[in-house]
């Protein structure tokens, strides 16, 4: 049992290696093999190797922290992105700082100053729908701290993006209303504020496009809530000409409008098709099950962090990315057409 203090210089003296070696090992990075991070974690642990975490920090210049603002932690598509961020961050030595904004503009701001006042070495952000000022962004890069946003991006600051297809999936989605027999399809609609709610507009006026069905703006709809499904969809139901298709901007919106659709004496899909954006949890325990495009919020996380991570260790000397990740319509009982 080795005596007194210990050091990486200990360990990397004990297994032969470099002192730098064991670092990257410590923090798991990927550069080191998994045998060689598995003998420095195996004598670190012998030894009770404890870091510190002050010392390393005024060395580096380093916290080995990112923060993370998401609009809600509590929604099925941001809880599996954190997952996605907390075990690459883990594996990669980081700890992880959350904020909420709750779709707060301000409460976003307060975010910011939180996390830079908190020293973290890189932030991701995910916007909240009521953002149409960026400064506080702006004020990140100006400080120095790398930046990445995911889901819902700022189109404005360049910087490093992680994305699923919103066009192409809001396309899949519509497409499918209408070859099962859709004429007259709504659209739920987000934030026209939010790039992810233009394209996903987007994506459903070129889907009745290139089926030569008319488009009509009064079928678009802005709502994006429980809350807003509970006001609109009935009113929606009352009209001469009601829809025989829903394609909701997620499936918070999707859901409250199948239980309104249902509880007005309509029948899903028969009479209405219902078609949403997550396909989460959710999509599985609603009655009729939940035709919905996955949007894999676990990768979008990881990859998000990988980026994060790989800026903050390069010292910021890589040229800007965009990752976009596919998306797939998973078919459920809610267009299944008897």
């Amino acid at each position: 049992m080795h005596k007194g203090k210990i050091t990486i210089k200990d360990i990397a003296a004990e297994l032969g290696i470099s002192p730098s070696t064991v670092s990257k090992a410590l923090k798991g990075h990927r550069d080191i093999s998994s045998s060689t991070k598995q003998s420095v974690k195996e004598l670190a642990e012998k030894w009770n190797y404890k870091p510190d975490q002050i010392a390393l920090s005024l060395k580096s210049g380093l916290t080995n922290t990112i923060g993370v603002i998401v609009p809600e932690i509590v929604h099925y598509f941001f809880s599996s992105v954190i997952g996605g961020i907390e075990d690459l961050a883990y594996d990669s030595g980081y700890h992880v700082m959350f904020c909420q904004s709750s779709e707060s503009y301000t409460r976003e701001v307060k975010a910011v100053e939180t996390l830079l006042s908190s020293r973290v070495d890189g932030i991701l952000v995910s916007v909240s729908k009521m953002t149409e000022n960026f400064d506080h962004f702006r004020k990140i890069q100006e400080s120095d701290i790398p930046l990445v946003f995911f889901d819902r991006i700022c189109d404005e600051i360049e910087t490093d993006r992680v994305v699923v297809d919103d066009e192409i999936g809001a396309y899949d989605a519509v497409t499918h209303l209408i070859e099962i027999g859709c004429k007259n399809i709504f659209h739920l609609s987000g934030p026209p504020n939010l790039l992810i709610g233009k394209n996903r507009k987007d994506g459903y006026t070129r889907a009745l496009r290139e089926h030569n069905i008319p488009f009509d703006e009064n079928n678009v709809i802005r709502c994006d809530s429980m809350e807003d499904a509970v006001i609109f969809v009935p009113q929606l139901l009352k009209r001469d000409i009601r829809p025989d298709g829903i394609f909701a901007v997620n499936d918070l919106t999707a859901a409250s409008a199948m239980k309104i659709i249902s509880e007005n004496g309509f029948r899903i899909p028969d009479d209405i098709a219902v078609v949403g954006f997550t396909s989460g949890q959710l999509s599985d325990i609603t009655n009729p099950t939940l035709t919905s495009v996955e949007q894999n919020g676990y990768l979008i996380g990881k990859e998000a962090v990988k980026l994060l991570i790989d800026r903050i260790e390069s010292k910021h000397q890589l040229p800007y990315q965009t990752k976009i990740i596919k998306t797939k319509l998973i078919i459920k009982g809610s267009t299944s057409k008897s």
